[in-house]
């Protein structure tokens, strides 16, 4: 079964429904013991940093979270659920997240005019190294973007994708041991976006 982080952000029906297109069980919840008997782990998210550390302080979630992550279990971050697996957000006037991953969320301040903050839109991914749950997914690959704020891991071996935007070479993909992390939103992304999904459902963990 794959638990689907409630935390009060949007978008978590449309995870959900992704998965069961793919004939996955999956369910959303914010009670800690679902999480922890989930066999994978998933945090999408439309949203700020600083509600969403919030809101997992207020539902006892943020030890969950980090017994997951230190048991292996497979973990995958979506957009905001991706950002707050680092160190520090400048959102919200600077808000610290989870740590979990060493970095940075930087917002994008453009120099050319034309580019328009928030990204709303497809954009390529050009993949620094393979994993298992990009199997089948070509380099250059188009995702759905929709964000203002932009990770930046500290190691780069951490960085398993990277997109232009802005005047940035931004990292859109973070992978670490059990962890994985899109910028781009998957569930919006249509049929390349199901076969990320699917590859994460049969994902061990190992990379």
């Amino acid at each position: 079964m794959i638990a689907i982080v409630d935390y009060k952000a949007g978008n978590l029906t449309s995870v959900k429904l992704a998965f069961e297109a793919l004939g996955i069980k999956a369910v959303v919840t914010d009670q800690a013991a679902d999480i922890l008997a989930a066999d994978r782990v998933v945090f999408p998210g439309v949203g700020a940093a600083g509600a969403s550390m919030r809101h997992l302080t207020e539902l006892n979630l943020t030890e969950t979270l980090k017994t997951v992550v230190s048991r292996g279990t497979p973990f995958l971050g979506i957009c905001v659920g991706m950002q707050i697996l680092l160190d520090r957000s400048e959102e919200d006037g600077g808000t610290a997240t989870l740590g979990f991953i060493p970095g940075d969320v930087r917002l994008f301040r453009p120099e050319n005019p034309a580019d328009k903050v928030p990204q709303i839109g497809w954009n390529t991914v050009r993949f620094n190294r393979r994993h298992p749950v990009f199997a089948g997914v070509e380099d250059e690959t188009e995702f759905y973007f929709v964000h203002s704020y932009y990770p930046m891991p500290t190691n780069p071996a951490d960085r398993l994708g990277v997109t232009d935007f802005a005047g940035v070479t931004f990292t859109s993909v973070v992978g670490r041991a059990n962890l994985v992390a899109t910028q781009f939103h998957i569930e919006k992304s249509g049929r390349i976006g199901l076969r990320v999904f699917e590859n994460f459902s049969r994902w061990d963990g190992q990379c």
